[in-house]
């Protein structure tokens, strides 16, 4: 099964893709994170995208960021991905893309 990934669509990183990790994936400023991003938009460790195995769905959750992670244009603390979902993390702007199951 091939991974799911973000596509940074705008800011520094654009046209990077990056593959989600199996379980959870941190993303931030810090250079420790999974995906790290020198943007002074995003706090050193911003937000986590973990895969929800039972479900087999990814979720988003804000670590407390100072400016906050948005789906969709919309603020939020937790937040269930589905393919094609746009997310705001600092001055970027990433993709999700999710290969059809099956």
């Amino acid at each position: 099964m091939s991974q799911a990934r973000l596509v940074a669509v705008d800011g520094e990183a654009a046209g990077q893709v990056f593959e989600l990790q199996p379980e959870e994936t941190m993303i931030g400023r810090n250079p420790s994170m999974d995906i790290a991003l020198p943007d002074d938009g995003i706090s050193r460790e911003h937000a986590i995208i973990m895969f929800e195995e039972a479900d087999g769905e990814y979720v988003i959750e804000d670590l407390q960021s100072t400016n906050g992670t948005k789906v969709n244009g919309k603020r939020v603390r937790s937040a269930t991905l589905s393919a094609g979902d746009e997310l705001r993390i600092g001055h970027t702007t990433f993709r999700f893309e999710q290969p059809a199951a099956g």
